[in-house]
């Protein structure tokens, strides 16, 4: 599967105003996004997520580096590449709120040069996909939210462009819209063969949509992998053990020093001990602390784990080397 966007060793930099200091938004991140995938993009705020998401619009021009879609430069042929990318922005601040729901579809293919009797049949169809038929004529801003958002990814379907691009896909639906929202989204990527970038703070859209994710932190991409990969590497370094009795005293001191992150409950029949490893094999560490006063292990669980967990263990510096183990 070859690439459609590639970001090499960008660099942005802003002056701050009423000042000679400038601040680097984004230091040298590259990734490639491959054609059919979905992709989610993701960091903390302030971290250069935007700042990139911007500059493979073609909203911003990087400082240093080049992004290409399609192979097309995104500075030197800004207006091709547009042709190949359409975002769908927060809020759904790319609709005409006082136009009916085809109107808008009407008037944004016009724009790409298309005529309404050249697209009334696309129209029809995506409105039946998207089953806003008993809404088509009414205005967009007497729609529900869950409404808006689908005329705005119907919209960019549209456009037929290779990637669509979604920021916060999710935000304030409901829960029953929201899964709507994933399927169409997973509809899209399997019967039209688009590309799909997803810009989100919704950890269950990632989990249950993206294949992979890179996760941009201080301007720098700190993780590029599969979402079930790093589901995997986590899951592994936590474990919940039931014991057949309490803990000595000396014991919680040896588990304080090589697991401070333990957490303890205490009982004379069956006492749980959840312990965090940094590697799987310390696990013959605990086990070695247990057998100094022959505590019975009853049971051993591996934790459950989300990818709200795994985003927020990889933000906080937690790369996924350290954690000793290969795919």
């Amino acid at each position: 599967m070859d690439a459609i966007i590639e970001v090499n060793n960008i660099v942005k930099t802003y002056k701050k105003r009423k000042s000679n200091e400038h601040i680097q938004a984004v230091n040298d991140v590259s990734f490639q996004v491959k054609r059919g995938e979905i992709l989610g993009l993701l960091g903390p705020n302030g971290a250069g997520k935007t700042t990139t998401i911007k500059m493979i619009c073609g909203l911003l021009i990087p400082n240093e580096g080049s992004i290409t879609i399609n192979g097309l430069d995104t500075v030197t042929n800004r207006l091709d590449t547009l042709h190949h990318i359409s975002a769908v922005l927060e809020g759904n601040r790319n609709l005409y709120w006082r136009l009916t729901v085809r109107e808008n579809l009407e008037y944004f293919a016009g724009n790409r040069g298309q005529s309404k009797k050249e697209v009334k049949d696309d129209i029809d169809q995506l409105l039946k996909e998207f089953r806003l038929e008993e809404k088509e004529h009414e205005l967009v801003n007497r729609l529900s939210r869950g409404m808006q958002q689908k005329l705005a990814i119907a919209v960019a379907m549209l456009a037929n462009s290779e990637v669509i691009l979604l920021d916060e896909p999710t935000l304030g639906l409901d829960i029953e819209t929201g899964y709507e929202v994933r399927e169409l989204l997973t509809n899209i990527a399997k019967k039209y063969q688009r590309t799909i970038i997803i810009s989100t703070h919704d950890m269950d859209v990632v989990q249950s949509l993206c294949e992979r994710v890179i996760i941009i932190n201080q301007g720098s991409v700190v993780t590029d992998d599969k979402v079930k990969h790093l589901m995997k590497l986590f899951e592994l370094k936590s474990y919940t053990l039931t014991l057949g009795s309490e803990l000595h005293e000396s014991q919680l001191e040896a588990i304080q020093v090589a697991f401070p992150s333990y957490n303890y409950t205490a009982d004379p029949y069956e006492s749980l001990l959840e312990v965090d490893l940094e590697r799987s094999e310390h696990i013959y560490d605990l086990f070695a602390i247990l057998q100094e006063k022959q505590t019975i292990v009853e049971g051993i669980d591996r934790g459950t784990i989300d990818f709200e967990q795994v985003f927020m263990h990889i933000v906080k510096g937690e790369q996924v080397h350290e954690l000793g183990i290969t795919s």
